[in-house]
């Protein structure tokens, strides 16, 4: 047995809990990093190459964006998942899915709770992020009220159910933190976007778990090749636009480096200049501190 079937036989229907109550399971996948050399290959006919050609050619392919060879592998995935980090997650449309149905069957009797040391505070700088946490007290307070809306969503549900309401009707109320599943399955290609997008440290904390899960304990195992060059070139990446370059070169032609914010200022593009706010800006001073240029 292959190292790639061993480890899929493994995996499969293995449940990755995440949150209080969701997890990931492995249904079924298509290919193995051999596959993706494979069909790069396929200009050049049958032949026989080692691992570490495929793992050169891989990288090659990853490191240059050649995306084809890697929709030659699929996975697909059973999940649970609250229904307001479903809405994040179903905007990625280059994936077939089935979702449990709320019209035809009672709804999953489970809903995401928070701790309540869980609690994150809106963000002041990123109308969609947030930062920080709420002190115990508050935490508590929220936690309960919170449990106690579920519980009273839940009975009024089941209350209609019972009456014979109808489930596509009755359903109308339940909060978006109750739980669906749904199978997904996608390819190599497609999956490594929605893991650049949601592994990434400003996505929401509760899709970037489920992300992580899948990345981790799952595609790893059955692509270690393929992955290993996905976090070198593109999770653990950072591009440097044109304004980006030109602004390393003046800093090295007219500062000592490291260079203090001071300096970067100054040398940075005159689209910069004078504006009280830009995030361009900004995020270029955090990609230039992150390489030791700017301290």
């Amino acid at each position: 047995m292959s190292s790639n079937r061993a480890a899929l036989e493994e995996l499969r229907w293995q449940k990755f809990p995440v949150l209080n109550d969701g997890f990931v399971a492995l249904v079924d996948a298509m290919g193995d990093d051999a596959a993706i050399a494979q069909a790069a290959r396929v200009s050049y006919g049958a032949g026989t190459r080692s691992v570490s050609d495929d793992r050169q050619l891989i990288r090659y392919l990853a490191r240059h964006r050649h995306t084809t060879p890697f929709e030659m592998a699929e996975i697909k995935i059973l999940v649970r998942v609250p229904m307001d980090v479903w809405r994040q997650w179903i905007r990625h449309r280059s994936a077939s899915v089935n979702e449990y149905s709320t019209r035809y069957s009672v709804a999953i009797d489970s809903a995401n709770a928070t701790a309540p040391d869980a609690w994150r505070r809106q963000a002041t700088s990123n109308r969609q992020g947030s930062e920080g946490a709420f002190d115990a007290e508050i935490g508590a307070e929220l936690t309960a009220s919170e449990a106690a809306f579920q519980r009273s969503a839940r009975e009024l549900y089941e209350r209609r159910v019972e009456l014979g309401v109808a489930r596509e009707q009755a359903r109308k109320d339940l909060p978006l933190s109750t739980y669906t599943e749904a199978y997904w399955k996608i390819d190599l290609h497609n999956l490594f976007h929605f893991l650049s997008l949601r592994m990434e440290k400003h996505a929401q904390l509760e899709i970037r778990e489920y992300a992580t899960t899948i990345g981790e304990k799952i595609v790893r195992p059955l692509f270690p090749i393929a992955y290993d060059a996905f976090v070198d070139y593109n999770l653990g990446a950072q591009t440097l636009s044109r304004l980006e370059q030109e602004t390393i070169a003046r800093l090295a032609a007219t500062k000592p480096l490291p260079a203090s914010v001071a300096d970067f200022l100054e040398c940075g593009d005159p689209s910069w200049q004078g504006l009280e706010r830009c995030r361009e800006r900004d995020e270029a001073l955090e990609k230039l501190t992150r390489l030791g240029l700017v301290r």
